[in-house]
């Protein structure tokens, strides 16, 4: 349930930091999924004031670190368009963070396979996830992951035996329908984005505007011949 407020911080830093638009629809998407997640995992477990204290530090930390990484792959001046690149920048700071960590957690005599398999997985994961934010947005990767997470919700019911109440089911519905209407927008808005796209390369192509100009010079001469014929 706490984890459904990671996708306001999202929208909260964002907007701060003006990477999104103020718009109405953009806060109906937000409050559709965080309010069907909340209503989809209600009373799913016992509340427990430490963790519920440390889920929401970590969405708001997450908030910053997608968004903060959204800048730096969508600045061209930065040079970290490529997920590689930036990888190459940040994954050593991240491992000398989590080292300590694992060193104490889970202890060095592990078997080197399952590190290397843990790191490719990683790797993969991390390539991904950077790759949509440098071409989409830091929210539209949290909708991607709450989308996942409701899928495994919705498996654990089928496979586990998990029982969900009719508040929950409704949660599951208004969440979807908010993740909809999120894909729908994003898709008017790419096409809206490749018109615009179009056009700014016709005007400033000088050979196409000048067959353009010619165009519209030979159909208006053919409107005036037009009267005079008849």
């Amino acid at each position: 349930m706490t984890k459904s407020s990671a996708i306001l911080f999202i929208l909260l830093f964002s907007l701060l930091f003006k990477l999104e638009e103020a718009r109405v629809t953009l806060l109906l998407v937000v409050l559709l999924i965080a309010g069907g997640l909340f209503m989809f995992t209600y009373k799913s477990t016992q509340f427990n004031a430490q963790g519920f204290v440390l889920v929401l530090c970590a969405s708001f930390l997450g908030g910053i670190r997608w968004t903060l990484t959204q800048i730096l792959t969508q600045k061209a001046e930065l040079g970290l368009q490529n997920p590689i690149d930036i990888m190459f920048h940040l994954q050593p700071l991240m491992f000398l963070g989590l080292f300590p960590l694992f060193a104490v957690f889970e202890g060095l005599p592990l078997s080197v396979w399952k590190l290397f398999l843990g790191g490719i997985l990683a790797f993969g994961l991390g390539f991904s996830e950077l790759l949509l934010v440098s071409r989409t947005s830091s929210l539209t990767l949290s909708i991607a992951g709450i989308f996942k997470e409701i899928c495994i919700l919705f498996l654990a019911t089928h496979l586990l035996g998990d029982h969900l109440s009719l508040l929950n089911w409704l949660g599951f519905a208004v969440c979807l329908s908010g993740i909809s209407l999120h894909v729908i927008l994003k898709s008017m808005n790419s096409k809206g984005e490749k018109a615009q796209k179009l056009h700014k390369e016709a005007s400033s192509d000088p050979d196409l505007e000048l067959l353009l100009h010619h165009a519209e010079h030979g159909e208006e001469e053919e409107d005036v011949k037009t009267p005079q014929e008849q």
